[in-house]
């Protein structure tokens, strides 16, 4: 895969980890693998991450948004994508978004 995509959120509490676990497993089930597959997550520093490996990041974007649209936290979701081998990231969302980074 060429891309990973990252969905961020804002989490610091144990209710947010709880969260972010069964968002990653709703994806896990019902991502279509055409687009990607999840690649794990991580949690710390105020922000929590799902990474989807992807040769199409926004495909793969726009799967996850039926996914988990319906969840609550979506809403304040955070995305973006950088080529497997690089460092820079390209903004996928919101559109108001300015900076990108993963801590």
């Amino acid at each position: 895969m060429k891309y990973i995509l990252v969905l961020q959120w804002p989490g610091i509490s144990e209710s947010d980890y709880d969260a972010l676990i069964a968002m990653e497993d709703r994806l896990e089930a019902d991502l279509p693998f055409a687009h990607g597959f999840v690649d794990g997550h991580d949690f710390g520093s105020g922000e929590m991450n799902i990474f989807i490996h992807t040769d199409q990041p926004l495909d793969a974007f726009r799967d996850a948004t039926l996914v988990l649209s319906g969840d609550p936290r979506w809403a304040d979701v955070r995305a973006a994508y950088r080529p497997t081998e690089g460092n820079y990231f390209v903004l996928v969302w919101p559109e108001t978004l300015l900076e990108f980074s993963v801590s």
